[in-house]
């Protein structure tokens, strides 16, 4: 009965994800309906899996863009080794930052280089000291930030591609910036992805759509990250059930066989 549950979430799952890619999601903004575009994520769908280099970047551009202000306060650094990373890898990850502990011996707190067992990093000790940083505005937890908005994965990469100048006649209050795909078109964070901001490994182009399609995948992948398990599960219960129903049938018909109806 548990399996027959599992198998069920993962086809709702499956189908709510795949008629999510297909059709545009309206974001109501101010009486408008803001239409996303369809990035077409190799995740999308019920067959979708995450792209590990892309995931990889994601990462990357997470560390060396995004993770001054926004946290991912779920994710352990751990996690990497499941996109690819090998140990050593992510150790070298997780030992970049440092971390508060303590008290030690003396009764003080310390930093030190962070750990696999470590959370990822805050940028900030508390919210007042964030929004104290950013104009009031308070940067949210990226760990299951495509989770926070239907269609999300297209949402957040709209969202990072759509800073472009206001139209005529459209005011832009003091300490916000225009986003076309933001409801309201005003959003207090800044664009913050520019070309060849960061320097890719494998020798990626680093596009404004390139690094925004990387982050959006790694961010889908860590508010998700049980996501292929889960679909291979549902394909196996549905090859199970097909087979169990064939078997069934002839049963069926073979203790019926000599009846007369």
């Amino acid at each position: 009965m548990r399996g027959f549950r599992n198998l069920i979430g993962a086809l709702v799952l499956g189908a709510a994800t795949t008629l999510g890619a297909a059709l545009p999601t309206p974001a109501h903004a101010a009486g408008e309906a803001i239409v996303l575009p369809n990035a077409g994520f190799s995740f999308a769908g019920f067959f979708g899996t995450f792209d590990r280099g892309s995931t990889q970047r994601g990462l990357q551009v997470y560390k060396e863009v995004c993770a001054a202000c926004h946290g991912m306060y779920q994710l352990s650094y751990r996690n990497l080794l499941e996109i690819g990373l090998s140990e050593d890898q992510a150790r070298a990850v997780a030992a970049s930052v440092e971390v508060r502990d303590g008290p030690n011996d003396m009764g003080e707190m310390f930093d030190r280089p962070a750990r696999l067992s470590d959370r990822f990093r805050r940028p900030f000790a508390n919210e007042l000291a964030a929004r104290a940083s950013n104009n009031g505005a308070y940067p949210p937890d990226l760990s299951t930030i495509t989770k926070a908005r239907a269609n999300g994965a297209n949402y957040l990469h709209a969202l990072l591609t759509g800073y472009v100048d206001p139209p005529a006649g459209f005011t832009v209050a003091d300490g916000m910036y225009y986003n076309a795909y933001y409801p309201g078109h005003q959003i207090a964070m800044p664009n913050v992805l520019n070309p060849d901001q960061v320097e890719y490994a494998d020798g990626t182009a680093a596009t404004v759509d390139q690094m925004a399609r990387d982050v959006t995948t790694f961010l889908a992948w860590a508010a998700e990250p049980e996501t292929e398990q889960r679909r291979a599960m549902g394909i196996k219960m549905m090859l199970f059930l097909i087979v169990l129903g064939g078997l069934t049938y002839a049963v069926k018909r073979k203790v019926w066989a000599d009846v007369k109806h």
